[in-house]
């Protein structure tokens, strides 16, 4: 990661007024990477497909792993494919899933016992005025399923299964056709770009019908030479590019992206350049084109896998505009830990607060907060932001006690014991309801731990506020000392009435 700080605009100034910067973060500034939160305090839970732009809204649509969706596991459920709205690609909402995943016609499609189902990708369809959603499935012939709606958000409904002539002719519910892309040109065509695994990883490209629901069988073959996937196309300036992950590596964190270009859709196509050995931290995932305001962004989008773990849950995103050389080319990437976005004339408030998740309570290991009560009453709920990962064996236990200078200082006061079934993978805020007597300005500690000797529990840490004299800590030796852990904050209120 680049240790200096980077920013670029993505829109010009209006003339006349002044469009204000809305700061987009990846990473913090020594380099670590940021977990997403909605506004309802839950990590974003949407990976492997792309951001929209619809209507001067930006769409974020992705593969959910709350539920414990674990790739190549069984008995794990499928979770189905969610979808976030965003005026300022900082603040998301949760839309809810695209179509209802829990039926058992769609576990038997997509849950571990098969290959899975990824990549959500939509598009508007002018004539129709109707969103084609396109996801990657292994339980057919073509290798996707085609939904639309009249809405951005859903429901999807589904459509046939398309028609896809390359590998038309080989057996349904194999490694026939893979990760993939969908592109509108200016003429309102549509094209189908994606990963032929028969070729052991070529990239192809079939135009559509003019519904976007099906292929035309007018293809491209083998524009990369195969190890390729996770194709994106998009075009500029009359030139069409091609941008993929070089090598191929399924939920690897750090593989490169390349890209190829052409006068035509249909070729001849350059040879590839690489524009990063590592994606900076991830696998290419989108590249966008939106038109905001006057200006054409194209941005571009990487998965942060989770160094290859089966259940993708702490997964986290990299997200920034390409940049393009005189004669076209695409520069290097230069992993912007921050981008600036434009946005209308409204003064932003600011960046939000940065989080990272992660997961690591167990018999082991346990974490600490300290507060001081503002006031006397009781400590009726504590909300505070976990997880679970490894499928822990124990249940979590929240427990408080009086303290002094950041340390436990008497016998616990209360605990409380969290389910482990009441806690997804995702990171997310849980109210924990409590009735413990506090005085004012007196101090206390939240211990966070579990016996758990399988899997663990995560938490969500930030940056402490300036001169705060809470105490967040850790103990690795089941609980018998804590060491403080100075200018951090575990991410949890606490209610006093």
């Amino acid at each position: 990661m680049m240790k200096r700080f980077l920013a670029i605009t993505l829109m010009t100034l209006c003339l006349g007024s002044v469009l204000f910067a809305q700061q987009i973060k990846n990473f913090t500034p020594d380099g670590k990477q940021i977990t997403r939160f909605d506004q309802m305090g839950k990590a974003v839970d949407a990976h492997d497909g792309e951001i929209a732009y619809f209507g001067g809204t930006y769409y974020l649509y992705g593969t959910s792993y709350d539920c414990g969706f674990e790739w190549n596991n069984k008995t794990a459920p499928f979770c189905g494919f969610k979808t976030y709205s965003s005026k300022d690609m900082q603040n998301w909402k949760d839309e809810g899933y695209l179509f209802d995943a829990k039926t058992p016609l769609w576990q038997s499609r997509c849950d571990g016992k098969t290959y899975g189902c990824f990549r959500p990708h939509v598009i508007f369809n002018k004539k129709a005025n109707l969103y084609v959603l396109w996801i990657n499935v292994y339980d057919n012939v073509s290798g996707y399923r085609v939904f639309t709606s009249k809405s951005p958000i859903g429901p999807f409904i589904e459509k046939p299964e398309p028609k896809i002539s390359v590998n038309s002719d080989m057996p349904a519910a194999g490694l026939n056709n893979g990760d993939h892309d969908l592109f509108i040109d200016d003429d309102g065509r549509g094209y189908l770009a994606f990963t032929d695994w028969r070729t052991k990883g070529t990239i192809v490209i079939e135009q559509l019908t003019d519904d976007y629901l099906t292929g035309t069988g007018r293809v491209v073959k083998s524009i990369t030479t195969g190890q390729t996937e996770a194709p994106a196309l998009f075009k500029r300036n009359g030139i069409y590019y091609l941008t993929y992950s070089d090598p191929n590596c399924g939920y690897c964190s750090g593989t490169g992206t390349s890209y190829r270009t052409a006068k035509s859709v249909f070729g001849p196509w350059s040879e590839g350049r690489k524009i990063s050995d590592n994606s900076c931290g991830g696998q290419p995932s989108f590249v966008s084109t939106m038109k905001i305001n006057a200006e054409t962004v194209y941005l571009y989008g990487s998965d942060l896998w989770n160094n290859a773990a089966k259940n993708e849950a702490l997964a986290n995103f990299y997200w920034a505009p390409l940049t393009f050389a005189a004669d076209g080319s695409i520069n290097p990437l230069e992993c912007l830990k921050t981008f600036a976005l434009k946005k209308g004339n409204a003064e932003p408030a600011g960046l939000k607060e940065d989080y990272l998740a992660s997961c690591d309570i167990n018999a082991g290991l346990s974490r600490s907060q300290s507060f001081r009560s503002a006031k006397s009453g009781l400590l009726k709920s504590v909300d505070i932001t976990t997880l679970k990962s490894g499928y822990p064996d124990q249940d979590l236990i929240v427990a408080f006690y009086p303290a002094v200078a950041g340390k436990i200082s008497g016998a616990a006061l209360g605990n409380v014991v969290v389910s482990e079934k009441l806690i997804g993978w995702s990171a997310k805020q849980i109210n924990i309801k409590t009735a413990i007597a506090v005085q004012k300005q007196h101090e206390y500690i939240m211990v966070i731990k579990s016996g758990a000797t399988t899997g663990c529990y995560g938490f969500a840490m930030g940056k402490a506020a300036v001169q705060s004299a809470d105490v967040t800590a850790v103990s690795k030796d089941k609980g018998a000392t804590f060491e403080a852990m100075p200018g951090n904050r575990l991410k949890v209120n606490f209610n006093v009435e």
